[in-house]
Protein backbone atom coordinates (compact mmCIF):
# COMPACT_ATOMS: atom_id res chain seq x y z
CA UNK A 1 0.00 0.00 0.00
CA UNK A 2 1.59 3.03 -1.00
CA UNK A 3 1.45 6.43 1.35
CA UNK A 4 0.58 9.78 -0.07
CA UNK A 5 4.03 11.72 1.45
CA UNK A 6 2.37 15.07 2.87
CA UNK A 7 4.27 18.23 2.28
CA UNK A 8 6.82 18.98 4.92
CA UNK A 9 7.18 22.41 5.73
CA UNK A 10 10.59 24.40 5.31
CA UNK A 11 12.53 24.29 8.54
CA UNK A 12 13.63 27.91 10.02
CA UNK A 13 16.99 29.21 9.78
CA UNK A 14 19.13 29.00 12.13
CA UNK A 15 19.27 32.70 12.54
CA UNK A 16 15.20 32.69 12.78
CA UNK A 17 15.07 30.35 15.18
CA UNK A 18 17.64 31.88 17.64
CA UNK A 19 16.36 35.35 16.78
CA UNK A 20 12.70 35.54 17.03
CA UNK A 21 11.22 39.06 15.81
CA UNK A 22 7.62 40.84 16.13
CA UNK A 23 5.94 42.68 14.03
CA UNK A 24 4.80 45.28 16.72
CA UNK A 25 8.67 46.17 17.78
CA UNK A 26 8.58 49.82 15.88
CA UNK A 27 10.91 52.75 16.08
CA UNK A 28 9.78 55.78 18.71
CA UNK A 29 11.39 58.70 19.64
CA UNK A 30 14.77 58.53 21.36
CA UNK A 31 15.61 55.00 19.98
CA UNK A 32 19.10 54.48 18.05
CA UNK A 33 19.00 55.18 14.60
CA UNK A 34 17.93 53.04 12.15
CA UNK A 35 21.15 51.57 10.56
CA UNK A 36 22.32 50.50 14.28
CA UNK A 37 23.08 46.92 14.25
CA UNK A 38 22.43 44.60 17.28
CA UNK A 39 24.51 42.04 18.66
CA UNK A 40 22.75 38.58 18.64
CA UNK A 41 24.05 34.63 19.50
CA UNK A 42 24.06 34.57 15.92
CA UNK A 43 26.25 37.75 15.48
CA UNK A 44 25.56 40.95 14.25
CA UNK A 45 22.09 41.65 12.79
CA UNK A 46 21.05 44.67 10.73
CA UNK A 47 17.74 46.42 11.17
CA UNK A 48 14.80 45.38 9.00
CA UNK A 49 12.64 47.56 7.41
CA UNK A 50 9.06 46.44 6.71
CA UNK A 51 7.44 49.16 4.20
CA UNK A 52 7.31 51.97 6.30
CA UNK A 53 7.86 49.78 9.93
CA UNK A 54 11.01 49.46 11.16
CA UNK A 55 11.11 45.97 12.89
CA UNK A 56 13.79 45.18 15.37
CA UNK A 57 14.52 42.06 17.50
CA UNK A 58 13.12 42.01 20.53
CA UNK A 59 16.49 40.08 22.54
CA UNK A 60 19.32 42.13 22.31
CA UNK A 61 22.95 41.86 24.05
CA UNK A 62 23.87 45.61 23.58
CA UNK A 63 23.20 48.16 21.53
CA UNK A 64 25.89 50.63 20.47
CA UNK A 65 24.43 54.45 20.51
CA UNK A 66 25.79 56.52 17.58
CA UNK A 67 25.97 60.38 16.92
CA UNK A 68 24.88 61.65 14.16
CA UNK A 69 27.39 64.17 14.53
CA UNK A 70 30.23 63.64 12.29
CA UNK A 71 33.64 64.08 14.55
CA UNK A 72 36.47 65.62 12.18
CA UNK A 73 38.82 63.93 11.69
CA UNK A 74 42.11 64.28 14.16
CA UNK A 75 45.19 66.49 12.82
CA UNK A 76 48.83 65.00 13.38
CA UNK A 77 51.24 67.57 14.28
CA UNK A 78 54.60 67.34 11.87
CA UNK A 79 56.27 69.45 13.95
CA UNK A 80 59.35 69.95 12.03
CA UNK A 81 59.19 67.69 9.03
CA UNK A 82 56.37 69.98 7.83
CA UNK A 83 58.70 72.49 6.99
CA UNK A 84 61.67 70.92 6.47
CA UNK A 85 62.84 67.57 4.38
CA UNK A 86 63.11 64.62 6.86
CA UNK A 87 66.18 63.63 4.92
CA UNK A 88 67.63 66.99 5.34
CA UNK A 89 66.23 67.11 8.63
CA UNK A 90 67.78 63.10 9.36
CA UNK A 91 71.12 65.03 8.07
CA UNK A 92 71.03 67.59 10.13
CA UNK A 93 70.72 65.42 13.48
CA UNK A 94 73.13 63.44 12.93
CA UNK A 95 75.82 66.29 12.04
CA UNK A 96 75.04 67.43 15.34
CA UNK A 97 74.84 64.47 17.35
CA UNK A 98 78.76 63.35 15.83
CA UNK A 99 79.88 67.24 16.30
CA UNK A 100 78.84 66.75 19.73
CA UNK A 101 80.40 63.57 20.20
CA UNK A 102 83.75 64.75 18.99
CA UNK A 103 83.43 68.01 21.35
CA UNK A 104 83.05 65.84 24.22
CA UNK A 105 84.85 62.72 23.30
CA UNK A 106 82.14 60.38 24.95
CA UNK A 107 78.39 60.75 24.77
CA UNK A 108 75.18 59.14 26.26
CA UNK A 109 71.86 58.50 24.47
CA UNK A 110 70.21 61.23 27.14
CA UNK A 111 73.11 64.21 25.77
CA UNK A 112 71.49 63.68 22.11
CA UNK A 113 67.74 64.50 23.79
CA UNK A 114 69.53 67.19 25.35
CA UNK A 115 71.13 68.74 21.96
CA UNK A 116 68.73 68.02 19.52
CA UNK A 117 65.40 67.75 21.42
CA UNK A 118 65.22 69.60 24.23
CA UNK A 119 61.86 71.61 23.45
CA UNK A 120 59.79 68.02 23.54
CA UNK A 121 58.64 66.49 26.15
CA UNK A 122 60.83 63.96 27.67
CA UNK A 123 59.17 60.94 26.26
CA UNK A 124 59.43 62.28 22.70
CA UNK A 125 62.77 63.56 23.42
CA UNK A 126 64.38 60.29 24.45
CA UNK A 127 62.17 58.18 21.71
CA UNK A 128 63.79 60.64 18.89
CA UNK A 129 67.45 60.16 20.50
CA UNK A 130 67.01 56.85 20.81
CA UNK A 131 66.47 56.70 16.87
CA UNK A 132 69.40 58.34 16.00
CA UNK A 133 71.76 56.85 17.83
CA UNK A 134 70.72 53.24 16.41
CA UNK A 135 71.10 54.89 13.04
CA UNK A 136 74.57 56.17 13.50
CA UNK A 137 75.16 52.94 15.03
CA UNK A 138 74.45 51.09 12.34
CA UNK A 139 75.97 53.59 9.87
CA UNK A 140 79.11 52.71 11.69
CA UNK A 141 79.64 56.31 12.71
CA UNK A 142 79.01 55.64 16.23
CA UNK A 143 80.19 52.55 18.38
CA UNK A 144 78.27 51.42 21.76
CA UNK A 145 80.21 50.75 24.67
CA UNK A 146 78.98 49.71 27.99
CA UNK A 147 81.04 50.86 31.57
CA UNK A 148 81.36 48.61 34.31
CA UNK A 149 78.39 50.55 35.48
CA UNK A 150 76.38 48.89 33.10
CA UNK A 151 76.09 52.80 31.28
CA UNK A 152 75.75 52.80 27.61
CA UNK A 153 78.06 55.39 26.32
CA UNK A 154 79.13 56.01 22.53
CA UNK A 155 82.51 57.10 20.95
CA UNK A 156 83.46 58.17 17.44
CA UNK A 157 84.63 56.15 14.66
CA UNK A 158 87.15 56.47 11.94
CA UNK A 159 83.76 56.50 9.45
CA UNK A 160 82.27 59.23 11.71
CA UNK A 161 85.60 61.29 11.37
CA UNK A 162 85.21 60.78 7.36
CA UNK A 163 81.96 61.99 7.23
CA UNK A 164 82.69 65.02 9.60
CA UNK A 165 85.29 65.64 7.56
CA UNK A 166 83.31 65.59 3.89
CA UNK A 167 81.18 68.51 6.14
CA UNK A 168 83.96 70.54 6.52
CA UNK A 169 84.81 69.60 10.56
CA UNK A 170 87.40 68.93 12.06
CA UNK A 171 87.08 65.85 14.10
CA UNK A 172 89.28 62.58 15.31
CA UNK A 173 87.73 59.06 16.22
CA UNK A 174 87.55 58.64 20.22
CA UNK A 175 86.78 54.80 19.97
CA UNK A 176 89.95 53.99 21.79
CA UNK A 177 89.79 56.27 24.78
CA UNK A 178 86.10 55.12 25.41
CA UNK A 179 87.04 51.44 24.72
CA UNK A 180 89.27 52.12 28.42
CA UNK A 181 86.77 54.54 30.14
CA UNK A 182 85.79 52.52 33.04
CA UNK A 183 83.95 54.67 35.23
CA UNK A 184 83.17 58.09 33.34
CA UNK A 185 80.23 59.18 35.39
CA UNK A 186 81.51 62.47 37.01
CA UNK A 187 82.77 63.66 33.31
CA UNK A 188 79.10 62.72 31.58
CA UNK A 189 77.39 64.30 33.94
CA UNK A 190 79.36 68.00 33.85
CA UNK A 191 78.73 67.55 30.13
CA UNK A 192 75.31 66.82 30.30
CA UNK A 193 74.44 70.09 32.30
CA UNK A 194 76.86 72.26 29.76
CA UNK A 195 74.28 70.89 27.16
CA UNK A 196 71.18 71.78 29.21
CA UNK A 197 72.51 75.68 29.95
CA UNK A 198 73.27 75.81 26.24
CA UNK A 199 69.97 74.78 25.42
CA UNK A 200 68.40 77.42 27.82
CA UNK A 201 70.53 79.67 25.32
CA UNK A 202 73.51 80.19 27.71
CA UNK A 203 77.48 79.73 26.73
CA UNK A 204 78.85 77.24 28.69
CA UNK A 205 82.19 75.23 28.87
CA UNK A 206 83.41 72.04 31.06
CA UNK A 207 86.40 71.92 33.02
CA UNK A 208 88.74 70.83 30.04
CA UNK A 209 87.33 73.91 27.58
CA UNK A 210 87.26 76.28 30.49
CA UNK A 211 91.46 75.51 31.07
CA UNK A 212 91.98 75.53 27.32
CA UNK A 213 90.18 79.37 27.20
CA UNK A 214 92.02 80.31 30.12
CA UNK A 215 95.45 79.18 28.88
CA UNK A 216 95.06 80.39 25.23
CA UNK A 217 97.25 83.23 25.07
CA UNK A 218 100.01 81.73 27.13
CA UNK A 219 103.41 82.07 25.48
CA UNK A 220 106.30 78.99 25.64
CA UNK A 221 107.89 78.77 29.16
CA UNK A 222 105.09 80.67 31.00
CA UNK A 223 103.02 79.34 33.57
CA UNK A 224 99.57 77.82 33.39
CA UNK A 225 96.76 78.90 34.91
CA UNK A 226 95.44 75.98 36.88
CA UNK A 227 92.20 77.16 38.61
CA UNK A 228 89.36 79.79 38.31
CA UNK A 229 89.20 80.96 42.01
CA UNK A 230 92.04 81.28 44.46
CA UNK A 231 90.79 80.37 48.30
CA UNK A 232 92.44 80.35 51.77
CA UNK A 233 90.78 76.84 53.57
CA UNK A 234 91.73 76.39 57.06
CA UNK A 235 92.33 72.24 58.35
CA UNK A 236 92.75 72.78 62.29
CA UNK A 237 94.53 75.70 63.23
CA UNK A 238 96.78 75.56 59.74
CA UNK A 239 95.96 77.56 56.84
CA UNK A 240 96.58 76.43 53.40
CA UNK A 241 96.31 78.04 49.96
CA UNK A 242 94.56 76.49 47.24
CA UNK A 243 93.74 77.52 43.11
CA UNK A 244 89.93 75.69 42.90
CA UNK A 245 87.98 75.15 39.24
CA UNK A 246 84.69 74.21 38.59
CA UNK A 247 83.37 71.05 37.09
CA UNK A 248 81.65 73.34 34.22
CA UNK A 249 80.93 76.93 33.91
CA UNK A 250 78.18 78.79 32.67
CA UNK A 251 78.03 82.61 31.44
CA UNK A 252 74.92 84.52 31.94
CA UNK A 253 74.90 88.55 31.88
CA UNK A 254 75.14 88.97 35.45
CA UNK A 255 78.16 86.58 35.69
CA UNK A 256 79.22 83.28 36.21
CA UNK A 257 77.31 80.27 36.84
CA UNK A 258 79.44 77.30 39.38
CA UNK A 259 78.97 73.69 39.05
CA UNK A 260 80.03 71.03 41.11
CA UNK A 261 79.17 67.93 40.61
CA UNK A 262 79.53 65.77 44.13
CA UNK A 263 79.14 62.22 43.24
CA UNK A 264 80.58 60.53 45.89
CA UNK A 265 80.74 62.20 49.61
CA UNK A 266 83.22 64.96 50.68
CA UNK A 267 86.34 64.51 53.00
CA UNK A 268 87.26 66.89 55.27
CA UNK A 269 89.40 68.82 52.64
CA UNK A 270 86.83 68.90 50.07
CA UNK A 271 84.29 70.13 52.23
CA UNK A 272 86.87 73.00 53.61
CA UNK A 273 87.15 73.58 50.09
CA UNK A 274 83.44 73.63 49.35
CA UNK A 275 82.76 75.75 52.44
CA UNK A 276 85.98 78.21 50.96
CA UNK A 277 84.21 78.04 47.77
CA UNK A 278 80.56 78.79 49.17
CA UNK A 279 81.65 82.00 50.50
CA UNK A 280 83.25 83.63 47.59
CA UNK A 281 80.51 83.95 45.96
CA UNK A 282 80.22 87.45 44.87
CA UNK A 283 83.79 87.75 44.15
CA UNK A 284 85.54 88.56 40.86
CA UNK A 285 87.44 85.85 39.44
CA UNK A 286 90.77 85.28 37.52
CA UNK A 287 89.12 86.03 34.30
CA UNK A 288 87.21 89.21 35.05
CA UNK A 289 83.48 87.69 35.91
CA UNK A 290 81.65 87.36 38.68
CA UNK A 291 80.82 84.37 40.70
CA UNK A 292 77.36 85.16 40.98
CA UNK A 293 75.83 81.60 41.62
CA UNK A 294 77.13 78.20 43.31
CA UNK A 295 75.26 75.24 41.90
CA UNK A 296 75.97 72.17 43.67
CA UNK A 297 74.51 68.57 41.78
CA UNK A 298 74.21 65.50 44.12
CA UNK A 299 73.91 61.86 43.63
CA UNK A 300 72.10 60.86 46.67
CA UNK A 301 70.44 62.25 49.10
CA UNK A 302 73.11 61.48 51.56
CA UNK A 303 75.29 63.47 49.35
CA UNK A 304 73.09 65.94 49.35
CA UNK A 305 72.54 66.54 52.74
CA UNK A 306 76.29 66.87 53.61
CA UNK A 307 76.33 69.18 51.00
CA UNK A 308 73.40 71.17 52.88
CA UNK A 309 75.34 70.90 56.33
CA UNK A 310 78.08 72.83 55.14
CA UNK A 311 76.30 75.58 53.73
CA UNK A 312 73.92 75.55 56.77
CA UNK A 313 77.14 75.74 59.34
CA UNK A 314 78.67 78.64 57.48
CA UNK A 315 75.19 80.59 58.21
CA UNK A 316 75.02 79.45 62.01
CA UNK A 317 78.55 81.05 62.37
CA UNK A 318 77.86 84.08 60.02
CA UNK A 319 74.41 85.17 60.35
CA UNK A 320 74.31 86.57 63.80
CA UNK A 321 77.18 88.68 63.35
CA UNK A 322 76.78 92.54 61.58
CA UNK A 323 76.91 92.18 57.93
CA UNK A 324 80.21 94.08 57.30
CA UNK A 325 82.53 93.82 53.91
CA UNK A 326 84.12 90.93 53.46
CA UNK A 327 81.41 89.05 55.57
CA UNK A 328 78.44 86.97 53.92
CA UNK A 329 75.04 85.69 54.99
CA UNK A 330 73.56 82.84 53.97
CA UNK A 331 69.67 82.92 54.11
CA UNK A 332 67.95 80.17 52.84
CA UNK A 333 65.26 81.39 50.48
CA UNK A 334 63.56 78.35 48.97
CA UNK A 335 64.60 74.30 49.86
CA UNK A 336 68.33 74.01 48.87
CA UNK A 337 68.40 77.22 47.54
CA UNK A 338 70.91 80.08 50.05
CA UNK A 339 70.48 84.10 49.02
CA UNK A 340 74.20 85.12 49.54
CA UNK A 341 74.24 88.73 50.81
CA UNK A 342 77.22 90.85 52.11
CA UNK A 343 77.98 94.64 52.50
CA UNK A 344 79.67 96.88 49.89
CA UNK A 345 80.63 100.39 50.20
CA UNK A 346 78.27 103.09 48.44
CA UNK A 347 79.72 106.40 48.13
CA UNK A 348 77.10 109.31 48.81
CA UNK A 349 77.23 113.23 47.02
CA UNK A 350 79.41 114.52 49.71
CA UNK A 351 82.38 112.13 49.41
CA UNK A 352 81.85 109.97 52.12
CA UNK A 353 81.23 106.23 52.20
CA UNK A 354 78.59 103.84 53.46
CA UNK A 355 78.14 99.99 53.95
CA UNK A 356 74.76 99.17 52.13
CA UNK A 357 73.52 95.53 52.39
CA UNK A 358 73.19 93.59 48.65
CA UNK A 359 72.73 90.46 47.11
CA UNK A 360 75.61 88.93 45.57
CA UNK A 361 74.07 85.90 44.20
CA UNK A 362 73.07 82.14 44.77
CA UNK A 363 73.61 78.83 46.66
CA UNK A 364 71.88 76.23 44.79
CA UNK A 365 71.41 72.49 46.28
CA UNK A 366 69.90 69.64 44.36
CA UNK A 367 70.15 66.42 43.62
CA UNK A 368 71.49 65.09 39.91
CA UNK A 369 68.64 63.85 37.32
CA UNK A 370 69.86 60.08 38.27
CA UNK A 371 66.36 58.61 36.85
CA UNK A 372 65.99 60.46 33.39
CA UNK A 373 68.30 58.27 31.63
CA UNK A 374 67.33 55.29 33.55
CA UNK A 375 64.00 55.46 31.40
CA UNK A 376 62.53 53.26 29.05
CA UNK A 377 59.64 53.67 27.18
CA UNK A 378 57.18 50.66 27.55
CA UNK A 379 53.81 50.02 28.14
CA UNK A 380 54.33 50.55 31.84
CA UNK A 381 54.19 54.11 32.33
CA UNK A 382 56.03 53.48 35.87
CA UNK A 383 58.89 56.05 34.90
CA UNK A 384 59.22 59.31 36.25
CA UNK A 385 59.62 62.03 33.65
CA UNK A 386 60.45 64.87 36.30
CA UNK A 387 62.77 67.17 36.09
CA UNK A 388 62.76 68.01 32.09
CA UNK A 389 63.15 71.25 30.59
CA UNK A 390 59.56 71.96 31.17
CA UNK A 391 60.13 72.15 34.89
CA UNK A 392 62.24 74.58 36.84
CA UNK A 393 65.27 72.20 37.38
CA UNK A 394 67.72 72.21 34.64
CA UNK A 395 69.97 73.40 33.82
CA UNK A 396 69.42 74.24 37.95
CA UNK A 397 66.24 75.43 39.76
CA UNK A 398 66.26 79.33 39.53
CA UNK A 399 65.39 81.54 42.15
CA UNK A 400 61.97 83.48 41.93
CA UNK A 401 64.13 86.84 42.21
CA UNK A 402 65.62 86.05 38.80
CA UNK A 403 62.33 85.38 36.79
CA UNK A 404 61.54 82.04 35.30
CA UNK A 405 63.62 80.08 32.58
CA UNK A 406 62.92 80.78 29.00
CA UNK A 407 61.56 77.79 26.73
CA UNK A 408 64.44 75.71 24.63
CA UNK A 409 64.40 76.23 21.07
CA UNK A 410 65.13 73.77 18.33
CA UNK A 411 68.09 73.63 16.98
CA UNK A 412 66.57 73.11 13.66
CA UNK A 413 64.01 75.20 13.65
CA UNK A 414 65.39 77.56 11.19
CA UNK A 415 64.21 76.13 7.56
CA UNK A 416 66.78 77.86 5.69
CA UNK A 417 69.91 76.99 7.73
CA UNK A 418 69.49 73.69 6.60
CA UNK A 419 67.36 73.71 3.38
CA UNK A 420 70.64 75.14 1.95
CA UNK A 421 73.27 73.32 3.27
CA UNK A 422 74.91 70.81 1.15
CA UNK A 423 75.77 67.73 3.30
CA UNK A 424 77.67 65.21 1.90
CA UNK A 425 76.86 61.60 1.81
CA UNK A 426 78.97 58.91 0.32
CA UNK A 427 77.23 56.38 -1.93
CA UNK A 428 77.59 53.65 0.68
CA UNK A 429 75.88 55.55 3.32
CA UNK A 430 73.12 56.53 1.40
CA UNK A 431 71.05 53.33 2.57
CA UNK A 432 71.10 54.53 6.68
CA UNK A 433 69.45 57.29 5.61
CA UNK A 434 66.18 56.49 4.76
CA UNK A 435 63.33 54.39 6.30
CA UNK A 436 62.82 50.72 5.56
CA UNK A 437 59.98 51.55 3.77
CA UNK A 438 62.04 53.86 0.92
CA UNK A 439 64.47 50.79 0.82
Amino acid sequence: MTMKKQPREPSPSPREAQTPFTENALTYPGDAPTDATVDTKAGKLPTIHAGNDTVRPQKTRSLAPVTKENTPPRKVERGLAATISTTKLKQAIWLRTLLTANRFRVIRTIDVAVCCFAERPYKAALTAAQRAMRGLVKADFLKRYRTERHNTIYGLTQHGVDWLDEAGHDASSSVRQVSTMTNPEHRLWAQFWVLACEARGMKAQTEQELLQSLNKGVKPGEALVQGLLTVTTMRGKRASTIQLRPDAVAYEKDGITWLEVDRSKRGSDREASLAALVSSVGRVLKEGSTLRRLVIFCKTERIRKRALAVVNGLALANNPEVLIEGRRHFREVEPGTYAVWTALESKLKDGRTKLVDTLVGHVIVQLLPIWLPKVRIDASNTHSFAGWFGENYLPYRRPKSLGPWSSPFSPFAAPQEIEHSTWPIRPEYDCHLCSEKER
